[in-house]
């Protein structure tokens, strides 16, 4: 095979971090390439210099033989090296072909323009209308958007980022498909993911990543996914567990809930009811889009909900902000944690204040506690493995699992009566997710109700008693997840929301 793209010992510090410690490996053309490692390996920071948005401190590359130094992501891109980022890039008020014209240096006519986005998304399997609003498009069609900006180009090189994280099952395949034309037509694919199985279906090759070096290389799949995730954590990997019990009283009541989104782009919820007990997880699944953030924000209490409609031990509590919902032991982790969750400027210390204040005591008469709200922000950091200088270090300074293990770690650790989490486990390795699994099993093993919102449909049927879907802001009659198959889970996830419970 051919080389494309040669890596040596690309070096890149951080203050009190090594991001990158002399890596070096190869990716030759039309090869699937994965690139593994737990949160904080030193992933993003090395794709980053692959694409111009990080110079590193020594070490060099090469691509086709020749040297490749890009200053700025325009001169990758001029090189053949295209990205698709894990967060979308992309403007809700404007269409497909406007948001792909943006994109691009030189977009031509946006007549000419939609035709070629039309012929290559057909061509590899990813129809798109270049017409349509991209905020009226599901989280699958706008990562086609994304994909199919990058193949007008022309790729030699095709950076994922954690592609399938919002994507259903039957969506993954197409993505598949897709990516296995490009590699035999000679695109090297640099792939990115914490879905092991997802890596031994399509990778050639796996370069592991551990605190910002190499430390092994190997044929996935000629591994388990379990031999994997040992080969990116260096010790045997923790199976999350439980013992069932029987659940307790209701705690949480959700009855006849209709509630118009606040986003424009949103989905409207309507008609949702179900109860959770003591004890007892309810997993909702559903693709991205479908009214998960309307319905955590319906019951965290940033958004209002009509009289009656959401009750705690037998209460109203719909007229309750966020605020009093957690003095009242309903804590949430919305599924956007940087800017939601958590304030990307503000440090960890100061994070753990913003939603710990009233249930860890962190303000006396108005004043902070400063001493205590640190020590709160150092037992997250302990108890949930989060790798940070310290707590005085800003949230955006950290891996997107590292902050989310920290999020989640602030609401578990306030022992919640009711917890609804979206997205628990969203871009974090499969080390820190069971972690995160267990912590979640653990509290309803101690009596909290706990809410599950996810698009990992492993996951949920890992944790959940009970499963229900979201469909168009429509929520299916939940059903005990043991024993579900995945086709009785894609016809919920697709607006069946009455099926019989087979026998």
């Amino acid at each position: 095979m051919t080389e494309l793209l040669t890596i040596d010992g690309l070096t890149k510090a951080y203050p009190g971090v090594v991001a990158n410690d002399d890596v070096s490996f190869a990716i030759g053309e039309g090869e699937i390439h994965a690139l593994l490692g737990e949160n904080g390996a030193g992933k993003s920071t090395l794709v980053k210099m692959i694409y111009g948005l990080v110079k590193p401190d020594s070490g060099h590359m090469t691509l086709r033989g020749a040297p490749f130094e890009p200053a700025e992501p325009r001169a990758a891109r001029a090189a053949g090296v295209a990205m698709v980022f894990q967060h979308f890039s992309l403007f809700d008020a404007l269409n497909v072909a406007e948001n792909i014209a943006l994109g691009m240096e030189n977009p031509p006519a946006q007549r000419q323009l939609a035709a070629r986005i039309r012929d290559v998304s057909e061509n590899y399997g990813l129809p798109l209308d270049p017409d349509r609003t991209v905020g009226d498009l599901s989280a699958g069609e706008r990562q086609r958007v994304e994909i199919i900006r990058c193949l007008l180009q022309d790729p030699k090189l095709l950076i994922m980022d954690e592609p399938t994280s919002v994507l259903t099952p039957q969506e993954v395949e197409i993505l598949f498909t897709t990516l296995r034309k490009l590699s035999a037509e000679g695109t090297a694919i640099l792939y990115i993911s914490h879905k092991l199985e997802e890596i031994r279906s399509l990778c050639d090759t796996a370069t592991v990543l551990r605190l910002g070096k190499v430390v092994d290389s190997c044929n996935p799949r000629e591994k388990s996914a379990a031999e994997l995730a040992e080969m990116m954590v260096g010790t045997k990997l923790h199976v999350p567990n439980r013992e069932r019990t029987e659940p307790g009283d209701v705690l949480l009541q959700v009855t006849a809930l209709s509630l118009k989104s606040a986003n424009p782009f949103g989905t409207t919820l309507k008609d949702i009811s179900f109860t959770v007990r003591a004890g007892e997880i309810l997993g909702i699944g559903g693709v991205a889009g479908n009214g998960q953030d309307e319905l955590l924000a319906a019951l965290s209490g940033e958004a209002p909900t009509p009289t009656g409609c959401v009750k705690l031990n037998g209460d109203g509590v719909g007229h309750l902000g966020p605020n009093p919902r957690r003095k009242i032991a309903i804590l949430a982790a919305p599924e956007e944690r940087l800017g939601h969750a958590a304030a990307p400027d503000m440090s960890l210390t100061e994070n753990a204040l913003l939603t710990a204040a009233i249930r860890e005591g962190l303000v006396n008469r108005g004043f902070l506690k400063w001493p205590a709200a640190r020590g709160f922000a150092e037992r997250i950091i302990q108890a949930f493995d989060v790798r940070t200088p310290g707590p005085a270090n800003a949230a955006r300074s950290l891996s997107g699992g590292n902050l989310q293990k920290f999020v989640i770690g602030r609401e578990v650790l306030q022992r919640p009566d009711v917890l609804v989490v979206n997205q628990p486990t969203w871009g974090v390795d499969a080390s820190a997710a069971a972690a995160i699994r267990q912590a979640l099993l653990d509290l309803a093993g101690n009596g909290t109700a706990v809410i599950v919102i996810s698009q990992d449909l492993d996951e949920l049927l890992e944790v959940s008693d009970n499963f229900a879907a979201l469909n168009e802001g429509r929520l299916s009659t939940p059903r005990p997840a043991r024993g579900l198959t995945m086709e009785e889970i894609g016809l919920m996830m697709g607006g069946a929301h009455d099926l019989e419970v087979a026998e």
